[in-house]
């Protein structure tokens, strides 16, 4: 049991290899951002959740009007 390895997490979105180093820094970054999302707790998630449902709330409610700029005054 001591032998025991944790696998390490791999998801490839990329067939190929990544073109560019640009491409090699975004496909890095995604991975970073996974890896982070699974290390969330329960509760973690549920407050974003909400969060993000309140400001859909809020901009659903919203009303933008416009008013046209003029020197008058």
């Amino acid at each position: 049991m001591s032998d025991y390895k944790e696998p390490e997490i791999v998801l490839n979105f990329m067939k190929d290899a990544p073109a560019t180093e640009e491409d090699a820094l975004y496909e890095k970054s995604e991975m970073d951002l996974l890896r982070a999302a699974l290390k969330r707790t329960d509760k973690e998630r549920f407050l974003v959740m909400t969060r993000l449902m309140k400001m859909n709330i809020m901009f659903r409610k919203a009303k933008i009007t416009y008013t046209p700029y003029t020197l008058d005054k």
